[in-house]
C-alpha cells in the first residue's frame, strides 16, 4: 500500500512510502485482537480490592437466637452473611489479573490492528521531525495543521524523542509512543495513526524478527 508523505504543516512533500503488506495488509484475526486487548486491560488493573469475610468482622460471636423453631434462617452470630453488616461470602480478594499470551499471537494482533487502520485510510505518514524545545504549543500546532484537533491521534516514533513526547503529554487526545512500545489497544483506541518514514522501516525490521 502506497501512502503520500506529508510534513508537519500538513502539506505534501511529493515523496511516497510503501507500507509493507506483511504488516499493513494481513488477514485480520479478531480473536487475537480480543485476547491482546483483554490482556492489556487486565494488566492495568491494580487488583487491590478486598472485602471482609465473617472471620474478619469485628463483633460478637454470640448465637443470636435458638437454632430451631423461630421460622427464620439459622444464624450463628451477627457476623453471618445473612445480616446487614455481616461478613461477605465469596467477596473479592487481592489478586493479579495478568495472564500469558504467546509472542506470535500478540504480533498477529498488532498486525491485524494496523491492517484495520490501513483499510480505513486512518494512517498518515509524516516527514521525520523534532522540536528544539519542550512546548505543548508546538505539538498542538502540528495536530491543528493536520486537522486532528478533535480526533484521538497516536504518533509512533522510531526512537525516544523527549522533546516531542513531553510536548504532547498535556494534550488530551494526543499520545506519543516509540515503535517498540506500540500495542494493539493504543492502535485501536486512536482515530488516526501517525507514522514517520523512519518508523515504517523500524516496524518492518521489528516484525521481521
Amino acid at each position: 500500500m502506497e501512502v503520500k508523505v506529508i510534513n508537519i504543516s500538513g502539506k505534501e512533500t511529493g515523496a511516497k512510502v510503501q507500507l509493507p503488506d506483511a504488516i499493513f495488509a494481513v488477514e485480520p484475526n479478531d480473536h487475537a485482537i480480543y485476547l491482546d486487548v483483554k490482556q492489556y486491560l487486565a494488566n492495568q488493573r491494580q487488583g487491590t480490592h478486598k472485602s471482609k469475610q465473617r472471620n474478619e468482622i469485628a463483633g460478637s460471636t454470640k448465637k443470636l437466637y435458638k437454632q430451631k423453631g423461630t421460622g427464620g434462617a439459622r444464624a450463628g452470630s451477627i457476623k453471618s452473611p445473612l445480616f446487614n453488616g455481616g461478613g461477605r461470602v465469596f467477596g473479592p480478594q487481592p489478586r493479579d489479573y495478568s495472564f500469558k499470551l504467546n509472542k506470535k499471537l500478540k504480533s498477529l494482533a498488532r498486525k491485524s490492528a494496523l491492517t484495520y487502520k490501513a483499510k480505513d485510510n486512518n494512517i498518515v505518514v509524516l516527514e521525520a521531525f523534532t522540536f528544539d524545545s519542550i512546548k505543548t504549543a508546538n505539538y498542538a500546532k502540528v495536530v491543528a495543521d493536520l486537522k486532528l484537533t478533535d480526533v484521538k491521534s497516536l504518533l509512533v516514533l522510531p526512537a525516544a524523542n523527549n522533546n516531542v513526547y513531553l510536548s504532547s503529554r498535556n494534550l488530551k487526545k494526543a499520545k506519543v509512543v516509540t515503535a517498540a512500545e506500540l500495542n494493539t489497544f493504543d492502535v485501536l483506541n486512536a482515530g488516526t495513526l501517525l507514522l514517520t518514514t523512519e518508523t515504517v522501516k523500524t516496524l518492518e525490521e521489528a516484525f521481521a524478527k
